[in-house]
């Protein structure tokens, strides 16, 4: 095996793929200027994108607030409130179908739909946190602007239009209820308001949002005095900033991850998303396997079973990695009647894939961390309120995460961090907003 493990780590290195190359610091330094570039207006590929929303203040005891939440192709409706103790009462929750998943609708139809949805709860209350996971460009009064939707929603004419805006006009359509107060924000936005309500007696100085499923990205805390691109805003005070980390164009590439790029619907965008996250881990593994066997690291029989694979999945891999000789995914079908050298060759590629992803995790996550100047003091660290299937469940990913975070974060920079998941964070999140903005 040390020979396969020998084999695999040049073909690495030759491919500047191998995770030991990657310099944390360095990296991090490249994050940090990032950030900076982008709170100044200056080219970066991080969009350092302000929310306008606010953490100081309190959230309101035993008030409802009706919360909405668009992602995906699912569309949850419900009332919050939060009780003495900060735990969080859910009612009135109903899922329904994301308008335009099914078919091509219009403007008036992608609204009134919305606003049908709120029938049974829109008078419980005057306020609405508003969830929206799809690319939205926020304003100083909370709106935010559609900039375009994902394949699945079929809605051209919504694109380039204000939510909030044009909801409220839906909903005041309806002789039972008036312009309500809407809040939008982001899913990243939304985990990192629902650490304030999952303390559990912990004391935190300030809080990450952190996603790592289909896509990745993370939002922090930031001083507006920092925030030089955005004008009259308040200097004493501070803000959420969606970083839109998944764009950081500074990560080092290999050369296989370059052609993996190419071949991509967006080449050159969102690279560092292209490393890390759950849509697109399982083609790089597949992509660097295929050049492994091409590189005769694997035999000519496994080489032709690996180029039946049609497509990959992240939780195919996830699969394999945890039981190699299986039968039911792509990768271990396509290995069925592997040697043992190439079933070990394999598995050592997609590991070094997974140490690179959970590295490059790590690196954001201590990049923002560091950014937000908080988290010297060990009884009031820096809570990570972290979502996400790849993240969780991707084999032995979040462990390694916490390796590097341990190794860099903590021993070398001094900064203490928790990572903690909460359930339904996004409507829980949607709920502080509306509350507290």
């Amino acid at each position: 095996m040390e020979e396969v493990k020998a084999k695999v780590i040049d073909f690495l290195n030759k491919n500047e793929m191998n995770p030991a190359d990657i310099d944390m610091e360095n990296t991090c330094s490249l994050f940090l200027q990032e950030m900076e570039k982008g709170l100044a207006a200056e080219q970066s590929s991080l969009a350092m994108l302000p929310t306008y929303i606010e953490i100081e203040r309190k959230i309101p005891l035993d008030k409802p607030v009706i919360v909405m939440d668009a992602g995906g192709t699912n569309f949850r409706v419900a009332t919050i409130s939060f009780d003495k103790e900060g735990n969080s009462k859910i009612e009135n929750f109903k899922l329904f179908s994301m308008p335009g998943v099914k078919q091509q609708v219009s403007k008036d139809e992608f609204f009134k739909t919305m606003a049908g949805y709120l029938d049974e709860v829109v008078n419980k209350s005057a306020n609405i946190g508003f969830c929206f996971s799809y690319p939205i460009e926020i304003f100083p009064n909370k709106d935010g602007r559609v900039l375009f939707f994902s394949k699945e929603i079929k809605a051209d004419e919504v694109e380039g239009n204000m939510i909030g805006e044009n909801l409220n006009a839906a909903i005041s359509s309806s002789p039972n209820a008036g312009k309500k107060n809407i809040i939008l924000l982001n899913d990243t936005v939304a985990t990192l308001l629902a650490g304030r309500a999952d303390v559990k007696g912990m004391s935190f100085e300030t809080y990450i949002g952190f996603i790592l499923g289909t896509g990745t990205n993370c939002s922090y805390i930031e001083a507006n005095k920092n925030i030089t691109k955005t004008k009259d805003l308040d200097l004493a005070k501070s803000q959420i900033v969606n970083v839109e980390s998944g764009g950081f164009g500074k990560a080092p590439q290999g050369k296989i991850d370059k052609d993996f790029d190419q071949s991509s619907n967006s080449p050159g965008r969102y690279t560092f998303e292209k490393m890390i996250s759950g849509a697109y881990l399982g083609p790089i593994c597949l992509w660097t396997v295929r050049a492994a066997a091409d590189d005769g690291l694997l035999s000519k029989d496994s080489a032709e079973n690996l180029n039946k694979i049609k497509e990959i999945s992240t939780k195919d891999i996830n699969d394999f990695m945890s039981y190699p000789q299986g039968s039911g995914g792509p990768l271990s079908s396509a290995l069925k009647t592997a040697s043992r050298d190439d079933l070990a060759t394999a598995y050592y590629l997609i590991d070094r894939l997974i140490e690179r992803a959970a590295k490059l995790t790590a690196i954001n996550l201590s990049s923002v961390a560091v950014k937000s100047g908080k988290g010297h003091n060990p009884c009031r660290p820096v809570c990570i309120v972290a979502e996400g299937t790849t993240f969780y469940q991707l084999k032995s990913l979040k462990q390694r995460v916490e390796y590097y975070l341990k190794d860099y974060l903590v021993n070398q920079k001094g900064v203490f961090y928790e990572i903690t998941n909460v359930e339904n964070a996004t409507l829980i999140g949607a709920a502080i907003a509306g509350l507290t903005n």
